[in-house]
């Protein structure tokens, strides 16, 4: 197989209105697509949705990034009227850890985030590099779910 690009990345939110203030209104991503479906247009097997770990009445999902055409996308998925399962993971567990987006002024955008109310994963200070200059950070998503933000130009 010779995939051409990672075309997006899910995550299951608990409430889709504050998952949008953060990556909409705050990170200033698009709304490409919003929709509301039946689980099951994934298949069913055996009465159960096969790539659910119970059943589910309706599924939301909308479809993020920074502008059209951008890849990967962030689709973000919740199930409305029912609580989800699980927390979020860290960087030492066995899952998908993290999110990151390429930002070139990764301290300003850490003063405006924490501004906005969103929590960083740990002081300012533990993100400076050895010249005190802040080239990457972790930000808790309003799932606590783990977002990195960093300088991939290496220019602060």
């Amino acid at each position: 197989m010779e995939a051409t690009c990672v075309t997006h990345v899910g995550i299951c939110v608990r409430d889709m209105e504050k998952s949008l203030a953060f990556y909409r209104d705050a990170l200033g991503m698009k709304v490409l697509g919003e929709k509301t479906t039946d689980p099951s247009e994934g298949g069913q097997q055996g009465g159960r949705i096969q790539n659910y770990k119970r059943q589910r009445r309706v599924r939301r999902w909308v479809s993020l990034a920074y502008g059209e055409g951008a890849t990967p996308t962030l689709t973000l998925t919740s199930h409305p009227g029912e609580e989800p399962d699980g927390a979020p993971i860290q960087l030492d567990q066995v899952g998908i850890s993290h999110i990151s987006f390429g930002v070139h002024d990764v301290k300003a955008l850490a003063n405006e985030l924490t501004a906005k109310g969103y929590q960083l994963a740990g002081p300012a200070e533990s993100f400076l590099n050895a010249s005190g200059e802040m080239r990457s950070i972790y930000v808790f998503d309003p799932d606590g779910i783990l977002v990195q933000f960093n300088n991939p130009d290496g220019v602060v």
